[in-house]
C-alpha cells in the first residue's frame, strides 16, 4: 500500500509538491530513478524490474505520474496488464490533462485495481480504476489545491484508510517543503513515520511500513516542479529504504 502525498499551489514558484513511499515486497528486485527507457529518452522513472514499467515518474516537460495498488491488489495477475506500464504511458504526455485524458479511456478491467496521481505545474489528476469496465471502472478526477493523499483507498479517503487518517492533518499542519532552499525536512520526517492512528493494529497503518513477512517501505521520493517559464528545473530527492533509511540523494534529471 503506498503513498503520494501533494501540495497544489497553482500560483506559486513550486506549483506541484509530490511526496511519495513505495510499499513493496522487499525481493521485488527494482532500480533507482534514471532514464532507463531508450525509447522513451525524456522519462526518469524508478524501474520494476520484474515488468519493466514503474512506479513514479517525471518526464523533461514537468509531468509527474504514480501508481499505487488498491486494497487486496498486490501483485500481477496472468490474465491482466502490468500496471507500472501506465506511468510510462502518462510521461508520453507533454501535460497532465493529457496524460489524464488518454487514461480516462482506458478499459479498466485489462489491469487489476489501482490508483495513479498524474501532475504538473497546472493540473493534478487522481485516476482510480476498480478492475472492471464500465461507470465503475476507470474514473478521473482533478485533485484541489492545497494537500491531497492517496493510498490504497481513495483520495483524502480519512474514514477508510488508517493512515490517511492519521498522517494527511499533519502533513497539512507542517511546513511546506521550500525546493528552492534545499528545505524537506519536514516531510522527509512524516514519510518515515512510524506511528499508527489509534485502534489500527495493522503495521501498514503506518507511513514507513515494516510487516515482519517481507513487504514494507522500500523507496521514498520528494519531488518539486517548478512554474514554467523560468530557468528553473524540477527536484527530485530520493531515499531507499531497505534495511534502513538512507540519505536522500539527488536523481540527476
Amino acid at each position: 500500500m503506498c503513498t503520494v502525498v501533494l501540495l497544489r499551489r497553482p500560483n506559486a514558484a513550486w506549483p506541484l509538491i509530490v511526496a511519495a513511499n513505495r510499499d513493496e515486497l522487499l525481493e521485488r528486485p527494482w532500480r533507482a530513478p534514471a532514464r532507463h527507457w531508450p525509447d522513451r529518452p525524456e522519462v526518469v522513472a524508478g524501474l520494476d524490474e520484474l515488468a519493466g514499467g514503474s512506479w513514479l515518474g517525471l518526464n523533461d516537460h514537468g509531468v509527474v505520474a504514480a501508481i499505487l495498488n488498491r486494497r487486496h491488489s498486490l501483485g500481477p495477475a496472468p490474465d491482466k496488464r502490468s500496471r507500472g506500464e501506465l506511468v510510462l504511458d502518462a510521461l508520453d504526455h507533454a501535460d497532465a490533462a493529457a496524460a489524464a485524458a488518454a487514461l480516462a479511456m482506458l478499459d479498466g478491467s485489462a489491469y487489476r485495481a489501482f490508483n495513479m496521481i498524474v501532475g504538473d505545474d497546472r493540473d493534478a489528476f487522481w485516476i482510480r480504476n476498480l478492475g472492471d469496465r464500465g461507470a465503475g471502472g476507470v474514473r478521473v478526477t482533478p485533485v484541489p489545491p492545497g494537500v491531497s493523499m492517496v493510498t490504497a483507498w481513495d483520495l483524502n479517503d480519512t474514514e477508510a484508510s488508517d493512515r490517511t487518517r492519521l498522517y494527511l492533518p499533519r502533513f497539512r499542519a507542517a511546513p511546506p517543503p521550500d525546493p528552492a532552499a534545499d528545505d524537506w525536512e519536514a516531510w522527509a520526517a512524516l514519510l518515515d513515520g512510524r506511528d499508527r492512528a489509534a485502534g489500527a493494529d495493522d503495521p501498514n497503518a503506518a507511513m514507513h511500513v515494516d510487516t515482519g513477512w517481507g513487504f514494507g517501505t522500500v523507496s521514498s521520493s520528494l519531488i518539486g516542479i517548478p512554474a514554467r517559464g523560468t530557468d528553473t528545473r524540477p527536484i527530485w530527492r530520493f531515499a531507499a529504504t531497505i534495511p534502513q533509511r538512507g540519505a536522500y540523494e539527488p536523481v540527476d534529471l
